[in-house]
Formats: C-alpha cells, structure tokens, sequence
C-alpha cells in the first residue's frame, strides 16, 4: 500500500486558492468560453476568491489575512462599478434641495447657511427650475466680516455646472475637477431641476458615507416595532419595503419609486403630520413628519385580520 502523503498547510491552502481557478479552466476548456471575461469581472472574482479565502482562514481559528481589509474589498468593488453611474444615479433629489431665493435679503442668507450646515447653495429665481447661480460660504462671511451694509449681494454669484441626468459620473468628476467647481445642477430633457450634486456625493460612491460634526446623527430607514409595526424613511425604496415588510407595498400604479412618493399618490397631494393613509393592501401609513414640499417619516401599520362571521 501506498504510503499517505500529506500536503503542509501552506501547500494545502495554495491547492484550495488555485481549486476555483482550475474548474472554470476546465469549464472553459470543455464547454467554451463564451463572452470573453472583461478586466472588470476578472478583478471582481480575485476579490470573490480572496474574500472566500478570509472566511475560510477565519473559520479555521487562523485570523484573518493582512492583505485586504472588507472595507478595502468595498472600496474596490464599488470603485469598479463607479463607472456604471450616471448623475441622476447619485443625485440629491429635487425635493432634498436647500436653496435660495434670488429675493433673500442678506441677512436671510446668513441664517439660511447657519441652518443648512452647507458650504454651498444654489440660488433660484422664482422655482427651482429656474437656478441662477450659487453661494459659497466663505463669500458670504468674506461680506459678513466687512460689515458694509450693503445688501446687494448678486456679486457673490458663482455659476455652478449644468449637467444631463444621463451623464456618466466619472465624466462628471473630470469636470467639477477641470471647471473647479464641486457642485452640478442635473437637469432634465426639459431643463427642469432633477437633482444636485456635490464632489462628496462622488466620493461617498466609494468610500461610503462621510458625515462630519454637523450632521445629523443618522437615523435608520427601517425600525421594527411591536405588532407588525414599523417606522419608516419616507426615502426607503419601494423594493426594499417589498423584501423586508410586505411584496405588497409595492404595488402601485405610476411611476413611484419611494414611500414618500407611495404617500403623495394615495393622498393626492403632500400628506401633513398625523393624516393616515389606506393602501389597498390593507396597510395603514400615518404620517409622522412632513412639511409643504414632502414627506420625510412615516408609521407603517399592517392590515387589520377581519373577524369570522
């Protein structure tokens, strides 16, 4: 009989690293390539075989491996789809927007940055599809600090870009960063305001949040309370309500992507605090928060059992 040949740890795990790599040579060899793999498909399964790798060292009590972190794997996953973005994509909606009107008077400028938390905000003229301009914070304190009195602040003006919804973000970033200018208006085909975006929203598409001292803590978009009960973002997207509440929230008719969009269609109109609305899947949504322009809090309450005659 032969004798046992044990492979050492180090060989063993070369054999289970190369093991993936093998099978869809084998595959290629037996039944085609097929689409010839692009770099990009090529990097994602490396990163795929590694991150099957960590989970196997660590199963194994060995530690995870030094070489890439989950955040750096992350990183290169979402820097590799980064490319497939457009601006409307990773646009601030329209109804997100903190603007100012052209009518502001000085003063109203400065509480409105006090408030807002912003470096910079667009300026519009009569409605948002009608932007003009933007303020920079640092001109409105340059004005601030010389105490002139002059309430004629249209010199501090600056002309943000204009973009198409349709506009890839890596063209996008060659721009603001060519034009010096971190922040776009995305537009229509009909030249309405669609959205904003500044360099950070391009950043945080690899990194991931970036919050600073001034932003508000966090709050999460789904919360499970007691009886089926859940409180929501009016931002939460209908397909993530579908998976992890009810498939059945999701239906609507139109054009509708979020639970705020969800509210406005069932009311007709933007709901206030404490109306509640009936869904025809028997859910209830009670308005928590909203202003004039959107919803931003809702309670979902699921449907009633009827009784048995």
């Amino acid at each position: 009989m032969a004798d046992d040949v044990s492979l050492p740890a180090s060989d063993a795990g070369d054999t289970d690293e190369g093991s993936g790599r093998i099978w869809r040579g084998l595959k290629a060899l037996l039944f085609g390539d097929g689409e010839e793999q692009s770099l990009r498909e090529q990097l994602e399964d490396v990163i795929d075989d590694h991150e099957h790798d960590d989970d196997a060292r660590i199963a194994a009590a060995k530690g995870p491996s030094t070489d890439l972190t989950p955040l750096e794997r992350q990183m290169l996953r979402n820097m590799l789809h980064f490319g497939e973005e457009t601006a409307d994509d990773v646009a601030v909606p329209r109804a997100d927007i903190i603007a100012i009107a052209a009518t502001s008077s000085f003063g109203e400028i400065v509480s409105q940055f006090a408030e807002a938390g912003h470096s910079r905000l667009p300026v519009y003229q009569g409605s948002l599809d009608s932007i003009v301009g933007m303020l920079h914070v640092k001109d409105v304190f340059a004005r601030l600090a010389e105490d002139s009195g002059d309430e004629d602040w249209s010199p501090l003006i600056r002309q943000p870009l204009y973009v198409p919804v349709s506009m890839g973000v890596l063209d996008l970033l060659a721009e603001m960063r060519s034009k010096r200018t971190h922040l776009a208006i995305v537009v229509d085909e009909y030249s309405g305001t669609e959205g904003l975006v500044t360099i950070e929203d391009l950043v945080e598409e690899i990194v991931g949040e970036i919050e600073d001292e001034h932003d508000d803590e966090p709050v999460e978009e789904l919360v499970a309370r007691e009886d089926g009960v859940w409180d929501a973002d009016a931002r939460v997207e209908l397909d993530d309500l579908a998976r992890t509440v009810s498939p059945r929230l999701a239906e609507v008719e139109g054009d509708v992507d979020t639970l705020g969009g969800l509210a406005f269609v069932l009311a007709g109109h933007v709901p206030k605090a404490g109306e509640i609305l009936l869904h025809d899947s028997g859910w209830r949504l009670e308005i928590l928060a909203s202003d004039y322009r959107r919803v931003s809090r809702v309670r979902l309450h699921p449907p009633v059992a009827k009784a048995e005659a």
